[in-house]
């Protein structure tokens, strides 16, 4: 991790918490932050465990590599060279095909390792990356020796089940990132145009082993509304499909800005999508976070660029829980899902600028703020947008009353549930079957975890939630964002989409929209 920067973790704003463990499907389903991803009909290949204890054998490696050579592995050191070579002798033995890229930074030759999985849609790559490198200090088994060893885990996967994604897969091991990004920079600068088109996603994984760790994804959407903004689109998609897996073992992420600290910063500079998890650095944790995560409200890593980051400076279930997270993106991202926006043929449509016939729930609870078909209204309380008085396209969303009222709880849905039910689409019975949408929930700090927005599929009798998003006890401002879900299970039936909306805890302030709804073939 970048050393000139200072910390960010002690400041990320609360988001979502999950509420329910889920069955772990390497699906076409991407969910947001605190997004609870319920059981598809459809599975695609499904990600494979990853051992922490071969994630540590490899550290162990890197351990070894730097005691051997000056007890580091930075840039221009031996230990650094030896570490790629490690790395490239792996690869090349399982079947990637490699190139170690060179670069020279302070008069001394760095090196990046390039390793493609040969196979899948070249001009629709998905890369996975981490600096191998470490500062002068000490071994950077922390930072980021575990980024680096959980990616070599995964790429060893790929080879060991024989996976073939519909996505080219492409895994880089960057140089010189503690001295400000080199290796990565040097990378993106040397493709040209056509080339930088062609990665349509990065996934970056910067210390995932934390002695005390906590649980933060890159904020692609910027729903935390902090620092520099939103990744490229696409980036939220990644952290939606980050956000499933943990949301799926129960454990609570946060947002983390995009603060240029490690090596997505080139590729979000060129305009690629991108993402990633990272377990904290020198910043203090704080009580909440403690309660949150556990831990103690010390250093996230009391070891960061210090000797002392050694082999005992890792926290294994951390370590565990974020190499098995990277995995099921990988084979979520690169088997079917991508992050970019679903294309093909469309069959059915409702940007809702007129009138179709959806119908109101026959089970619905709520007493007010009942979802409808209208032109919003802003609407905020202390500084906080509840309601934006703009449709995610056109004039006219599903959104949860949408006049503003005398104040921003004279509309606000409440008293239970709120529903609206779609007219009926049927289906083709072939290809690749996608259902998009654009949402928001917004809701303060009186929200809980009761409280949610639900995108849902009916087919016959039966019901199966797509996706659901719940509150939390914090101001959550709404922001159009992104979201789809493959609907390829349901090939050659008749569904209804039927988005629901939940102010079932105690009497809170909570408002939902979705809007642009779109079901493709490809």
């Amino acid at each position: 991790m970048l050393v000139d920067v200072l910390s960010r973790a002690s400041s990320l704003q609360v988001a979502e918490d999950p509420v329910r463990a889920l069955p772990l499907l390497g699906v076409s389903l991407l969910v947001a932050g605190g997004l609870t991803a319920a059981a598809s009909p459809v599975q695609a290949a499904a990600a494979p465990d990853i051992s922490v204890t071969n994630v540590k054998a490899h550290l162990t490696q890197l351990q070894s590599i730097a005691t051997a050579n000056g007890g580091n592995r930075a840039h221009g050191r031996p230990g650094y060279l030896a570490s790629v070579t490690y790395v490239k002798n792996l690869l090349d033995a399982a079947g990637f095909t490699t190139t170690q890229q060179s670069f020279t930074y302070n008069g001394a030759t760095g090196y990046n390792l390039i390793a493609d999985w040969p196979g899948g849609d070249t001009s629709d790559t998905l890369m996975i990356g981490a600096h191998l490198d470490s500062v002068t200090a000490g071994p950077g088994i922390n930072d980021n020796g575990t980024g680096s060893a959980a990616n070599l885990e995964v790429a060893l996967q790929v080879a060991r089940t024989g996976f073939q994604p519909d996505r080219h897969l492409r895994f880089g091991w960057w140089g010189a990132e503690e001295l400000g990004l080199r290796g990565s920079t040097a990378y993106v600068n040397s493709l040209t145009t056509a080339q930088k088109a062609a990665i349509t996603g990065y996934l970056n994984f910067d210390m995932v082993g934390s002695p005390n760790p906590g649980y933060f994804l890159y904020d692609g959407d910027n729903s935390d509304g902090t620092g520099s903004g939103p990744g490229p689109t696409g980036s939220a998609q990644i952290e939606q499909t980050l956000a499933a897996y943990f949301t799926s073992i129960g454990v609570p992420t946060r947002g983390t800005d995009f603060d240029g600290r490690s090596d997505y910063g080139p590729f979000i500079a060129a305009g690629i999508p991108a993402g990633g998890i990272f377990t904290g650095a020198e910043g203090t944790k704080t009580s909440a976070q403690v309660a949150l995560w556990g831990g103690t409200a010390t250093r996230f890593d009391p070891c960061y660029h210090a000797a002392c980051d050694t082999i005992t400076n890792i926290n294994d279930t951390a370590l565990d829980r974020n190499s098995d997270a990277i995995a099921y993106t990988v084979w979520a991202l690169a088997d079917g899902g991508g992050t970019q926006p679903p294309t093909g043929t469309t069959v059915w449509s409702d940007d809702l600028e007129t009138a179709t016939t959806w119908t109101r729930g026959t089970a619905d609870t709520a007493t007010s703020g009942l979802f409808e078909r209208g032109n919003p209204a802003a609407t905020s309380s202390s500084g906080v947008a509840t309601q934006l008085d703009a449709a995610a396209s056109g004039s006219y969303a599903l959104v949860t009353g949408a006049t503003a009222g005398a104040s921003a709880g004279a509309n606000d849905l409440d008293g239970g549930v709120s529903s609206l039910l779609s007219p009926s689409i049927t289906l083709p019975s072939s290809g690749t079957l996608t259902l998009s949408w654009s949402w928001y929930l917004a809701h303060l700090n009186n929200a809980t975890s009761a409280d949610y927005l639900r995108v849902r599929v009916v087919s016959g009798s039966t019901t199966t939630t797509l996706v659901s998003l719940t509150g939390a006890a914090s101001n959550k401002a709404a922001a159009w964002a992104a979201a789809s879900a493959s609907l390829s299970g349901y090939a050659g039936q008749t569904i209804r989409v039927q988005v629901e909306a939940s102010d079932a805890g105690t009497a809170s302030l909570v408002e939902a929209a979705v809007d642009s709804l779109k079901i493709t073939q490809s």
